[in-house]
């Protein structure tokens, strides 16, 4: 867990930023060395309760580590502690932020977007979803009814109207029923996920393409989750399809702290068009903003922003440029290939029925019973097992209806069936399959 050169390394790059600040009169701050040490020591001894995320075997939730040089490099920064809010807090962090923005919207084929860093996937879509109801004011917000939550809160809370659109056997959007809705003439935003947290789906794009064709109305896509899946080589031939055509969407969110190795709170926000930066505008005094130059703050609702989210960020960049064919695609693609032998093998068990075949590396199976109300019990006692055993899932709860569309044979007598949920982020993840195949059985022929 704790590798003795990454303090090293920190040491280092501390050393060389203190360079910078060599000409100030000498200056340390005074605290009670013993007494932080304790507090230290008992901190670290609750942080023990934790779930062992950084470890292959938690194939749980989607909580992916950090790259040793996200780490060091936010670690250092703190050292200045910048605001990237205005550049006067953290001209160099800024820079890089700016940098990243450019990085990112190269994903997906944009090389100019206004956009910035947020504290994550909920700030960032509040701000796409904002930025849309100030260009279509009145009319709805609609997303898959596998979108994140996120949305419908969001929605409430701008005061925006939103709608649920029911999802296909595949867990996608079901693009007749969205076009129920658009015919109806008031919906001004369609949310496409790009990888939904349940199950890992991406909405079909294309089609959802051909009918802002004919309705008009503005695409967000939320790719906080699945946004860096773009770069990978192995996607399926429609899922490959969504991802080039995001380019002709109008905002994306994609979350680098999820699959961009990246520390929590690094989401951001990008636009196509820059222009929507004048919803933006704010007055504030000119001493707060004392440069000519753009300020992220000027185009962010949020006002403070730890700015060593940029540098970690920018760090991770630099040793793994996110492009096609390089380490970082590498892991990524490491990712499918896990999450489809770990469906396979799912499918060969006598304990699991896999569900959707994974698009991208979340897998969702339920327990092998007669009907669902004795599945969903059971899949709760192997969560419990595996967790004694050192393996870590998490449940879900999946609408029967989808559940019948997988499981043939069971009985569904229930509304919603409690599955197994895995989410085999972790590139490492590819070379622990077979390990987590045998526990799953082992915990499943020890559960009741």
């Amino acid at each position: 867990m704790i590798n003795p050169t990454e303090i090293e390394l920190l040491k280092k790059a501390l050393d060389t930023l203190q360079q910078g600040f060599a000409d100030l009169p000498p200056f340390m701050p005074e605290y009670d060395v013993d007494a932080a040490a304790a507090v230290l020591e008992t901190a670290a001894t609750r942080m023990q309760d934790n779930y062992p995320y950084y470890h292959p075997q938690y194939a749980g939730q989607m909580l992916k580590p950090p790259h040793p040089v996200a780490r060091i490099a936010y670690a250092m920064s703190l050292w200045i502690n910048p605001n990237n809010h205005a550049l006067d807090g953290g001209r160099a962090s800024s820079a890089m932020e700016k940098e990243c923005i450019v990085d990112l919207g190269r994903l997906f084929g944009w090389h100019e977007p206004l956009g910035h860093l947020a504290g994550g996937g909920t700030m960032a879509n509040l701000e796409a979803l904002w930025v849309a109801s100030r260009l279509h004011p009145g009319k709805r917000v609609v997303a898959s009814a596998q979108a994140h939550y996120t949305h419908s809160r969001i929605s409430d809370v701008l005061g925006i109207p939103f709608t649920a659109v029911p999802v296909d056997a595949s867990a996608r959007i079901d693009v007749a029923a969205l076009e129920s809705l658009l015919q109806e003439g008031d919906v001004g935003t369609v949310v496409v996920t790009m990888g939904n947290t349940g199950f890992g789906a991406v909405d079909p794009l294309q089609e959802i393409l051909h009918l802002q064709s004919r309705y008009g109305f503005r695409i967000h896509a939320d790719a906080a989750y699945g946004g860096y899946f773009g770069l990978a080589a192995g996607l399926d031939e429609k899922t490959r399809v969504a991802y080039d055509l995001l380019e002709h969407v109008d905002s994306i969110v994609i979350d680098p702290h999820k699959h961009g190795l990246q520390p929590y709170g690094c989401g951001c926000i990008l636009f196509r068009d820059a222009a929507v930066g004048r919803l933006y505008k704010h007055e504030s005094p000119f001493t707060y903003f004392s440069s000519a130059e753009l300020h992220l703050g000027e185009i962010s609702l949020e006002c403070s922003r730890p700015g060593a989210s940029a540098v970690a960020l920018w760090a991770t960049h630099q040793l793994l440029p996110p492009e096609r064919g390089g380490a970082f695609a590498a892991g990524l693609d490491a990712s499918l290939s896990a999450a489809r032998a770990l469906w396979q093998k799912l499918g060969e068990s006598a304990h699991f029925v896999p569900l959707l075949r994974p698009e991208l590396d979340i897998i969702v199976y339920a327990a092998m019973a007669n009907d669902s109300a004795a599945s969903s019990a059971r899949a709760k006692d192997i969560f419990a097992v595996a967790a004694d055993k050192g393996l870590h899932l998490a449940l879900i709860e999946v609408p029967g209806e989808l559940v019948a569309a997988h499981a043939q044979e069971m009985g569904i007598n229930t509304e919603t069936v409690t599955c197994l949920r895995s989410v085999l982020m972790k590139p490492e993840h590819a070379t622990w399959v077979d390990r987590i195949m045998a526990l799953l059985d082992a915990s499943a022929a020890a559960s009741r």
